[in-house]
């Protein structure tokens, strides 16, 4: 899984009580505990309409510094990121599963948390991290506030598109998304055993990091981070498949090769099956609705709560 993801302070003040058996004083009717909740912004209630209890889902977009990763530094997304990122994951992610599969489905396997950072976070090295999952329950999406409401891309044809000027969001975000959300089909259903045969024997468990993603193909791997371990391979599969046109699949096939190309159609045809046999998905369907939503996202009206 991509890596990647409450504690509250009480404050009491302290009083000396002494018991002498029953007592006749009479108790403080007032909780000690604080049960009031600040104002709400007219785009908290919009969260709750449209992602609570649509999808039961909680997006989050305020700063909390128990929930990002205290090795790095990262600051908080800005109100109007936030909106637009809102926006963007409702129209491009979770709408395309109800279009496909339907609003119960999403709402029952759905990630229950989104969290959004403002900045990237940088790795030691020049890695940046976007996008990240802790264990298909919470997504955390940096960098937010590279956004530009003005310049939105999905590039649905460039496999390895990774830019973030301008922010290619299906590389960074929705690759992410989708990869994760198999995640959570595969651990409820699991998949054939026969798949984690394909490629055995030439899994980079422990160096993966090192396998560039334009050089995977050849090896029988959508990316980098799928040649790591079968689970990865399958959810990458996945993900690359439906948030890519033909065309830009194609791509991954040609730089497969001869050698590469087989192997990485042997997996896509499993993962085919899979999600046709086990949630009765069609990942070409599923895929026509993605680059529909995708090709939509240019003209949405980021600024504004509907």
């Amino acid at each position: 899984m991509k890596k990647i993801k409450y504690l509250g302070i009480l404050l009491f003040s302290a009083a000396a009580v002494s018991f002498t058996g029953c007592s006749d004083d009479d108790l403080n009717p007032n909780s000690i505990f604080q049960t009031e909740t600040g104002e709400r912004s007219d785009f908290d209630k919009w969260l709750d309409k449209n992602f609570v209890e649509e999808y039961n889902l909680d997006f989050k977009y305020r700063y909390n510094d128990n929930e990002t990763d205290r090795n790095y530094n990262v600051i908080p997304a800005t109100y109007e990121s936030s909106v637009a990122m809102a926006k963007l994951v409702r129209h491009v992610w979770l709408e395309t599963y109800v279009d496909c599969v339907g609003k119960d489905f999403i709402r029952t396997y759905t990630p229950r948390v989104i969290q959004l950072i403002g900045s990237f976070q940088y790795k030691e090295g020049g890695g940046i991290t976007a996008g990240s999952a802790d264990q298909g329950m919470k997504v955390m999406l940096y960098g937010v506030n590279h956004l530009d409401l003005d310049n939105i891309v999905v590039d649905t044809e460039e496999p390895y598109n990774k830019s973030t000027s301008p922010l290619n969001l299906n590389y960074w975000y929705f690759h992410t998304m989708h990869h994760e959300f198999c995640h959570i089909l595969t651990q409820t259903k699991s998949y054939s055993t026969d798949f984690q045969t394909i490629s055995a024997g030439s899994y980079h468990a422990t160096d993966w990091i090192n396998v560039a993603d334009e050089n995977a193909p050849k090896q029988g791997f959508v990316s980098g981070y799928a040649s790591g371990e079968y689970n990865e391979d399958f959810a990458e599969t996945y993900a690359f498949y439906v948030t890519l046109s033909a065309e830009g699949w194609q791509k991954i096939l040609d730089k497969a090769g001869e050698t590469g190309a087989p192997i990485i159609q042997q997996k896509i045809d499993m993962v085919r099956e899979y999600f046709k046999t086990s949630w009765g998905i069609d990942i070409d369907v599923m895929r026509s609705i993605v680059l529909r939503r995708s090709a939509e996202a240019a003209t949405l009206d980021l600024r504004t709560l509907d």
